[in-house]
């Protein structure tokens, strides 16, 4: 569904938080804590704020939010946003030898650093991901932690703009 930014302004925390509660991955309290800086005078002032509600969570909290994100090319249950974000790139129709491909490297990815590898798919090809996979998988734990919020707030961005005109 698409809202304008002047009724998201007006609602109350209950109906911003529905509305605005799958950008986060299903993570509602972003949204709960992002009404109380209404009003929003633009995507770019929403979106900054809800970054800044995410910086301010403790380490754990942020761990939590990056652990509710999904495995690319997984074949399991998903907020609509990822299963959508995932199909427009093909992610949906792996073919059994890229699927094995996918499983292993988010397992290795996994196991390394306890978190699901996060990316913004919108402009990747199922190779773009994968090498960067293997890219990413040299990094380090805090730096991939960085790496993951950074992914999730582009993908914040994509789909502030699908959802939500300013005018």
């Amino acid at each position: 569904m698409t809202y304008l930014l002047a009724d998201l302004n007006r609602m109350a925390q209950v109906d911003f938080t529905a509305a605005l509660e799958a950008v986060f991955e299903d993570t509602p309290a972003i949204a709960a804590a992002t009404w109380h800086h209404r009003p929003f005078n633009s995507l770019d002032h929403l979106h900054g704020t809800m970054v800044a509600c995410v910086n301010a969570l403790s380490p754990a909290e942020q761990l939590t939010l990056i652990c509710a994100h999904p495995d690319l090319g997984s074949r399991v249950a998903m907020a609509d946003a990822s299963v959508q974000e995932q199909a427009g790139v093909g992610l949906n129709q792996l073919s059994a030898e890229r699927y094995d491909q996918f499983q292993q490297l988010n397992q290795a990815y996994r196991s390394k650093f306890g978190f699901p590898f996060i990316i913004a798919v919108k402009h990747h090809t199922p190779d773009t991901i994968l090498s960067t996979f293997a890219i990413r998988l040299q990094n380090s734990e805090s730096a991939e932690r960085s790496q993951a919020l950074s992914e999730i707030f582009q993908i914040v961005r994509f789909r502030l703009e699908a959802w939500i005109e300013e005018s």
